[in-house]
């Protein structure tokens, strides 16, 4: 939901600007907030509205609907630009303000009136202040120390389990590789030092109003000259916005009649209008190249013909596609996207790390056929760790190059491929009208893509027909339903792809193979084969180094070893096929210990974004995926997956896998 009331001064830019701005903005406006004001805002509450307002002078109210608490911070003078409002802008309600005397009485009235107007709903309220102390800042070049909360509570037994939970979520946040430190502390007055309370306690306590204080330590600032560091106060905002969480949940479970099911419902909802655009504008820098596509052959079977004439002796000279974006240019447009005017922690986070995502990928197009292009991968994709080495190497073994599954067979090509994807699209048409994707046969391409939510297909690929059940789950019934999934999203992210979703939508690929009894013995020792074909690529082996080795220790097909070596190389190293295997066997983990598949299905995510996905479903920021891969409305799936989540390893699904 995005939150837009004309005429009441609540575009995000502006009211960001008067905010957080300077004395022009301040001197342009009314000096207090009025009766008027109080009563306009009240109403908006008791009508269940959201609320983002600019306050008269300095500051902001943003409540997004009915909630049992607010989040206080007023500015004093010692904290013009300090930037500790920042530690409430991602919370659901919250007040910013002016701590200057002339503004105490009306800043009074509007938290009174608006405490008034929502604590029937709920029948206790909780109000937290929080200020900066000076004594936390960082000395540059010293060892940091221990960041110290000062947790200030009222004497009333009710507030215990309440500041309780804030402690001990306190306790959980680490600054600097230093964990936190809290002090709790009995006050009758709750107030920054200097300032006079927003409620008096016996005028609290007859409300049912309790009132609770948090000194935050002045960690993102420099002892000496006052400077911010803007990335730990990034990571502080993450982290307390997950405290103060934390403690309206308990608080509201514990005083309240309200009985949310999880702290994250208690999140915000509403977005400002940056989150949007800078959405939007990432979504359209994604979609504008395609790493893959611009990194494979597209001479790949002529090239393989004449690796055979000069008798596998020199390296295939393959041809590559001409790049129709400029990487640099996409850099410059990427970085300039205001990721910092996100006022949602959680969101903020997650696109700054698309940013550097996607500018990783920019610069490997822009190394491509270079030796710094591997460099790239390692850093997108990774290396095989020993464990990884270890399975492929085991997958191998148990597997003998020659079985049943390689018995001569019947297979099709690309038109008669095509022709059955587009009856498996057909059916998640049915289900969704939004559904878009289609299939092309592609001349410049070999092999099965699905690129942009559209599956691309080889036109000299020949596909075995027991294998083709088991490619269109993996195709299909994986990356074309989770791009569709992620476009019903609000976000695009979630169908043009986040940060490292390949391992996962390659293991979930995989495992469809196995859910629909297609994933046989030579499949998996194909992927056992490209994890070391990696690495002996990161090595420095040639080409025909790699395709040897496969062709005369590991006894693959001569066209089979010389595609692995092929995608392997290409671009000019691709460390991208250590993934499959990987990612199959970290989902088997997953799914071993209790993990739903669902969530993985909502949009093109990694293992990371799982609990950021539930935190958003939670807070009604996501909505349910829409398709299920039709594999899942199959009897003999259901059980092979009920097999699975009992915990079963990649090397069990050697011999489950021939079917």
């Amino acid at each position: 939901m995005s939150i837009d009331e004309p005429g009441l001064e609540n575009a995000a830019e502006r009211s960001i600007a008067r905010a957080r701005g300077g004395s022009a903005g301040r001197a342009a406006q009314k000096p207090v907030v009025t009766d008027r004001f109080v009563a306009s805002a009240c109403r908006r509450l008791a009508a269940g509205k959201p609320l983002r307002r600019t306050l008269p002078g300095w500051g902001r109210i943003h409540v997004d609907r009915q909630l049992p608490f607010l989040c206080v911070f007023r500015r004093r003078p010692q904290d013009e630009g300090a930037g500790t409002e920042d530690l409430l802008v991602g919370e659901a309600s919250y007040l910013l303000a002016s701590a200057e005397r002339r503004c105490h009485a009306g800043l009074v009235a509007l938290v009174e009136r608006a405490v008034d107007v929502l604590l029937p709903s709920f029948g206790a309220f909780l109000v937290v202040e929080i200020w900066a102390s000076r004594e936390g800042r960082t000395e540059v070049g010293a060892t940091p120390e221990h960041p110290r909360f000062r947790v200030f509570r009222t004497r009333r037994p009710e507030i215990a389990s309440t500041t309780e939970a804030l402690e001990k979520a306190l306790r959980g946040l680490t600054l600097q590789r230093k964990s936190a430190e809290v002090e709790i502390v009995r006050s009758a007055r709750i107030a920054p030092p200097g300032l006079r309370p927003l409620f008096a306690t016996e005028v609290a306590a007859a409300r049912r109003v309790h009132l609770i204080g948090i000194e935050v330590p002045e960690v993102y600032r420099d002892a000496t000259t006052g400077e911010p560091f803007p990335m730990i106060r990034r990571t502080l905002h993450r982290g307390f916005d997950r405290a103060l969480k934390r403690a309206f949940f308990e608080f509201t479970r514990s005083e309240t009649t309200h009985r949310p099911p999880h702290f994250h419902t208690l999140g915000r909802r509403s977005m400002v209008k940056a989150v949007w655009e800078v959405d939007r504008e990432l979504a359209e820098v994604s979609t504008s190249f395609d790493l893959l596509l611009n990194v494979s052959p597209t001479n790949t079977d002529s090239a393989w013909r004449a690796f055979r004439r000069k008798r596998f002796a020199s390296s295939p000279n393959f041809a590559y596609r001409p790049m129709s974006i400029d990487p640099s240019l996409l850099k410059r447009r990427l970085w300039q996207i205001p990721v910092e005017r996100i006022e949602d922690p959680t969101l903020e986070d997650l696109f700054r790390k698309q940013q550097i995502d996607l500018d990783r990928r920019l610069t490997m197009l822009t190394d491509r056929l270079t030796p710094n292009f591997v460099t790239g991968s390692v850093l997108l994709f990774g290396r095989p760790d020993a464990p990884l080495l270890d399975l492929a190497r085991r997958v191998l073994q148990r597997v003998p190059p020659r079985t049943r599954d390689e018995s001569p067979a019947r297979s099709i090509g690309a038109a008669e491929f095509a022709a059955r994807a587009e009856q498996e699209l057909a059916y998640y048409r049915e289900r969704s009208p939004e559904f878009e994707s289609r299939v092309e046969i592609r001349d410049d391409y070999s092999g099965l893509v699905v690129s942009h939510g559209n599956l691309l297909v080889g036109a000299s690929s020949r596909i075995p027909v027991k294998r083709v059940e088991a490619l269109l789950q993996h195709e299909v019934g994986t990356h074309v339903v989770t791009h569709a999934n992620g476009r019903a999203q609000p976000f695009r992210q979630l169908h043009v792809g986040l940060p490292d979703y390949e391992e996962l939508q390659e293991g979930l690929g995989v495992l469809a193979e196995y859910l629909v009894g297609g994933l046989t013995r030579p499949r998996l020792r194909l992927l056992a084969a490209r994890v070391l074909a990696v690495q002996q690529m990161l090595d420095g082996a040639t080409f025909q180094e790699v395709f040897h080795g496969l062709d005369q220790e590991h006894f693959f097909e001569r066209r089979i070893a010389f595609t692995i070596a092929m995608r392997v190389f290409r671009g000019g190293g691709l460390t991208k096929d250590l993934i499959y295997l990987r990612g199959l066997d970290e989902l088997l983990a997953y799914l071993g210990r209790g993990g739903d598949i669902e969530p993985l299905l909502i949009g093109k995510l990694s293992p990371d974004h799982i609990g950021m996905v539930k935190e958003l479903q939670w807070r009604k920021v996501l909505r349910e995926a829409p398709l299920r891969p039709r594999y899942l409305e199959d009897p003999g799936a259901l059980e092979r997956l009920e097999e699975v989540r009992k915990g079963r390893s990649v090397l069990d699904l050697i011999d489950g896998g021939e079917r």
